[in-house]
């Protein structure tokens, strides 16, 4: 099995200690047996949290190694807790890590203890059952999610045809179960029945502090509600639905008002134009940012309001897009490796995720599948590669569904304070690339957003970004850029043929590349661009000329990148017309060849054809040029480390010292073309003299493993000054071959110490024998031995 460091983070260290602390003084039957309440923002690793916890718990000698119980109120937080928890037994100290299967057997397992042990278990199975399980005061329990169904305390009554029924919350029963025990609750949105239940906020860990302390990412909104509203007053009857349900008490009258109000709202959100005007709206932005590269994998969730209304949403996208219903394993041009072909499975691009019940129609009875089938929906959308990429929900995956590559959540649904934040901190996970999330709004939940923010935290109100601001940015970006290139006329670009626009992008990333300053300055004010872009680009807002110049600065930007590191990251990421308008200009400068030297598919390439050079020195843009040339040789570098490390070593000292020289190139310098030709023969020398190195063993007489460990013998005598004669380096260098070959017949020869301690009193041996100086014996061994690795390695 796979082993993971897991490093605690200073938030989770900090609120380890403090409710350790707290529940110390809280713990029955001297305190209260309120532990504590900690907040912390959804996606800042609270589980863990909870887990360290754990751990200060059993290791402690005042709480003589209590019973942690953990209780969380849906399942697959149960599973993913035990999951967590039964890895790190050792850390927490304490093998008996057990999820329970019920009431029984938590009382079965608790009966006759009286230390240790963790259970896991889901509050849902504390029912109507009032017998004591423990009475003991060294139980600790650690709720998580504790806004939810773990506070209800209060009574209930029920008026039915037999007469009135008294009934209390699971969370009644539970602390009725364990009256002694000390209650912690972790939470992400607390509310003040859960201070009352669990105690004061010990520690709290802020969504601006998650996003300062790059945790999470960003959140910004984008409101849409108004293009799929046919009638404004509407929009005005939801705002209303939001405020009646804030105000909920418990009457009767409240609650028939409600049912009212409910059938109504449903009527609204689920008028057939509406349901049309949002799929047509879905796809047109769906698409949008697909084609741009603004989404990182293509992966969204759509929340709807009610079954009926998901189902009917899910038919209109099908008949507007019937290939998102066709199965199939992954995209286009997807490369999966053996291990994705196992783990991935044929599936249709949009699915629904909800419960089936008996009386649903056979098709949608049918498509809802199985829980199995949920579960392996579950793993299939969080392959980033699975061609499953839309998820349409009504009350699945809204909480504790970690995707962190999904950076879209679109939603049509009334969804309240604590469960709204849950909802839009879906796409705040961190990942690669991944600088904010995106919450799309059909419905108008702005108003309830910003209050639920504003009840959690000011600060996160704050924090929370709207897509207009991304728009300045655009914009913003846009200018600056218009600036840096008033100089440069991109005329061909927006009017010219197909080849003009080519030589346009060319010459333009020639000209950011005139000195290393306004190259640097350019790629930065682009990066912010895109990432600004990545945002808003399903927005209206922009004319088709401000389009047209984003992809003109993101082409140059992936030039640029292609010819500094090979490479262009972000092709995955822009626009599909300018990816291949890219690769064309590449191809018209003929250099696309040079791209594909060290790659899988080209490995049998020999990077020292003179072929290449002839190559770049048909390129007239003389920056370009050196960009390449600078690229081959680093090749050619890292080809040639293979075989011979210590002259790398020297070798790149000197390319290091070029390029540095051509990084300090003033405009001026760049002006006087003799310059930039100077740069470029040096290239070519040191590139031939690399050539020239390569073959050199030909010349003394010996192979060129042996004339690796001649360089390192020849290097040591000269970097310690003491002369030894050329015949004998000669007849050294292959002694020290003969005893390495035998040494390192063995496969694991590297990593075996008895091997290694006998490869090292043979080197002595042979070197004292040689009369090779004895103060350096150490230092040969090392440089021989890291020789012989890298014989292993690329041989």
């Amino acid at each position: 099995k796979k082993e993971e460091k897991i490093v605690c983070r200073y938030p989770q260290y900090y609120a380890t200690r403090k409710l350790y602390e707290n529940i110390k003084v809280h713990q029955k039957p001297n305190g209260d047996g309120k532990g504590g309440t900690y907040f912390g923002a959804t996606g800042c690793g609270k589980s863990f949290t909870m887990l360290y916890l754990a751990r200060m718990l059993m290791k402690s000698i005042h709480f003589s190694s209590p019973t942690i119980i953990l209780i969380t109120d849906r399942t697959d937080l149960d599973v993913q807790l035990c999951g967590q928890f039964s890895n790190a037994k050792g850390f927490i100290g304490d093998d008996g890590i057990v999820s329970v299967e019920s009431r029984e057997d938590l009382r079965t397992r608790l009966r006759g203890r009286q230390s240790g042990g963790v259970f896991l278990t889901t509050i849902h199975k504390f029912t109507e059952d009032l017998e004591i399980l423990s009475d003991r005061t060294n139980i600790i329990c650690i709720s998580d999610e504790a806004h939810r169904s773990q506070i209800n305390l209060e009574q209930k009554v029920k008026i039915t045809d037999k007469g009135v029924k008294k009934t209390y919350g699971f969370a009644k029963y539970l602390h009725d179960s364990l009256p002694n025990a000390t209650y912690v609750g972790f939470t992400g949105t607390p509310i003040d029945a859960t201070l009352d239940v669990f105690g004061d906020v010990i520690d709290s860990y802020t969504m601006t502090e998650s996003v300062r302390d790059e945790i999470t990412v960003r959140i910004v909104y984008e409101g849409r509600a108004a293009k799929v509203l046919l009638d404004n007053s509407k929009l005005e009857e939801i705002e209303k639905y939001y405020e009646e349900c804030a105000s909920l008490g418990a009457n009767e009258h409240q609650i028939e008002d409600s049912k009212k109000t409910m059938a109504n709202m449903s009527k609204i959100l689920g008028d057939p134009d509406r349901i049309k005007a949002i799929a047509k709206d879905f796809v047109e932005h769906y698409e949008k940012r697909v084609e741009e590269g603004a989404t990182l994998k293509g992966k969204a969730i759509f929340v709807s309001s009610s079954r009926p209304i998901a189902y009917a949403l899910f038919k209109e996208l099908i008949a507007l897009r019937p290939s998102w219903n066709e199965s199939r394993v992954c995209d286009e041009g997807v490369e999966l490796s053996d291990k994705d072909k196992k783990e991935i499975l044929p599936l249709e691009k949009l699915k629904m995720i909800m419960t089936r019940n008996k009386d649903d129609e056979k098709e949608l009875y049918e498509t809802l599948g199985t829980k199995e089938y949920r579960k392996t929906l579950d793993t299939q959308f969080k392959n980033e590669k699975s061609n499953f990429k839309i998820a349409i929900v009504v009350d699945m995956w809204l909480t504790g569904f970690d995707v962190p590559f999904l950076d879209t959540i679109y939603i049509d649904k009334p969804i309240q304070e604590h469960n709204l934040i849950q909802t839009i901190s879906r796409v705040n996970r961190k990942y690669a690339s991944k600088e904010k999330g995106l919450v799309v709004d059909y419905i108008g939940i702005k108003t309830a957003m910003n209050k639920a923010l504003k009840q959690f935290s000011q600060m996160d109100s704050q924090n929370f970004e709207d897509i207009n601001a991304s728009i300045v940015v655009v914009r913003d970006q846009l200018d600056l850029l218009a600036k840096l290139f008033y100089k440069f006329d991109t005329t061909l670009y927006f009017s010219g043929s197909a080849i003009e626009q080519l030589e346009c992008l060319n010459f333009a990333s020639e000209f950011v590349q005139l000195t290393k300053e306004l190259e640097t300055r350019f790629m930065y004010i682009v990066k912010r661009l895109k990432s600004a872009y990545d945002i808003c680009c399903g927005s209206e807002e922009f004319s088709q000329n401000e389009k047209d110049y984003i992809h003109f600065y993101l082409a140059i930007r992936s030039i640029v990148i292609k010819l500094t590191r090979g490479d262009a990251p972000d092709t995955a990421q822009m626009n599909s017309k300018v990816i291949k308008m890219i690769e064309e200009a590449l191809k018209s400068e003929g250099v696309e060849e040079i791209f594909k030297l060290g790659s899988e598919e080209e490995s049998q390439i020999d990077i020292f054809d003179e072929d290449y050079i002839n190559k770049i020195n048909k390129i007239k843009l003389p920056n370009t040029k050196i960009k390449l040339l600078q690229q081959l040789l680093a090749k050619a570098l890292e080809e040639f480390k293979k075989v011979n490390k210590v002259k790398a070593v020297d070798f790149s000292k000197k390319f290091t010292a070029l390029v540095e020289k051509y990084n300090e190139r003033k405009e001026e310098d760049v002006l006087v073309s003799e310059v930039l030709n100077d740069f470029t023969d040096e290239i070519i020398d040191l590139y031939h003299a690399l050539q020239k190195e390569k073959e050199s063993f030909g010349d003394l007489g010996i192979d060129f493993e042996e004339k690796a460990f001649y360089d390192i013998l020849k290097a040591i005598a000269i970097k310690y000054d003491f002369l030894y004669p050329e015949d004998k380096l000669l007849s050294l260098a292959k002694e020290v071959k003969l005893v390495v070959d035998d040494k390192s017949k063995y496969t694991d020869w590297n990593i075996r110490e008895d091997i290694k301690a006998e490869l090292k009193v043979d080197l002595i041996m042979l070197l004292a024998k040689h009369g090779y100086p004895p103060i350096t014996k150490d230092e040969v061994f090392k440089e021989i031995f890291e020789q012989a690795e890298n014989f292993k390695r690329f041989r």
